[in-house]
């Protein structure tokens, strides 16, 4: 039999490099760009390479406030990614069984997805106005936001769930275990890996999110509404060094979820291990 690859492959392999490009090109075009020098431009050619537009970065700028909206997104993600832990979790667990209401209750959550998110940050915006409350990053962006990155989280945990061996539990029980200390003992640390990669939609997608915050927001930018009002005012490389290390900062934050997640899954196998010998 020959070894050779048929034409097909070859042909399948070109096409993934041309997607690969066109998925990672224009990050790797911006990233290239705010390396220019002090004279550069926002095109090629490039006219010289230097940190110049890194160290402007973090100079007094006079538009925008890129500081004050990145803390803004960061608070706003970790509050998500709290709240998405959370609300995830407890629904997961709720749909192991079936409940009154239980099929309703599931599409009228899973509806937020479907619905386009310009829309669901005009109707937050509208809603809070007609009860009079404070349109704000912290309330209504955060309500916003929620609508996107729970349905996602509960989706995940119904699949963790659905695989879920649950005579892990019984010989909990068995072992005279309390339901609450199933939960704690057994479940959690069993389940912790997939909280990890709840939290990490969570955060990430609260972010990056630009649609469902627009018109939630209020009088004060996320880190995604500052780029985008900068790009019509600023017309110089440091906005690609802004956007440079913004990429780098989400890279980060997904090595740390992934190692926070290795180290929780060689505890979850611990876990298994302990109640397997203590069940025998």
């Amino acid at each position: 039999m020959s070894d050779r690859r048929p034409l097909s492959f070859y042909l399948l392999a070109l096409f993934f490099a041309v997607f690969v490009l066109f998925l990672y090109g224009p990050t790797i075009t911006i990233a290239i760009l705010s390396f220019q020098g002090p004279s550069g431009g926002l095109t090629f050619p490039m006219n010289g390479v230097s940190l110049h537009w890194f160290y402007d970065l973090f100079e007094q700028q006079a538009v925008g406030d890129i500081w004050g909206s990145f803390r803004r997104s960061l608070a706003l993600g970790l509050i998500v990614m709290t709240i998405t832990i959370v609300v995830s979790l407890m629904g997961g667990m709720a749909f192991r069984r079936r409940f009154l209401g239980s099929g309703v209750v599931f599409y009228l959550i899973i509806t937020s997805l479907i619905i386009p998110s310009i829309l669901i940050s005009l109707g937050v915006g509208i809603l809070f106005n007609i009860l009079d409350w404070d349109v704000h990053w912290s309330t209504s962006a955060l309500g916003s936001q929620l609508t996107w990155t729970i349905p996602f989280g509960l989706l995940i945990m119904f699949a963790v769930f659905n695989r879920f061996d649950e005579r892990y539990e019984e010989a909990a029980r068995d072992l005279g275990a309390s339901s609450w200390q199933v939960v704690r003992h057994v479940i959690l640390p069993l389940i912790a890996p997939s909280l990890i990669g709840v939290g990490l939609f969570g955060f990430t997608l609260s972010y990056d999110e630009f649609a469902r915050t627009l018109l939630t927001a209020g009088s004060y930018n996320t880190l995604p509404l500052e780029i985008y009002g900068m790009t019509t005012s600023v017309t110089t490389p440091v906005l690609y060094a802004l956007g440079t290390l913004t990429t780098l900062f989400s890279f980060f934050i997904i090595a740390l979820f992934m190692g926070i997640f290795l180290w929780l899954k060689r505890r979850s196998r611990g876990v298994i291990d302990i109640v397997v010998q203590e069940a025998e």
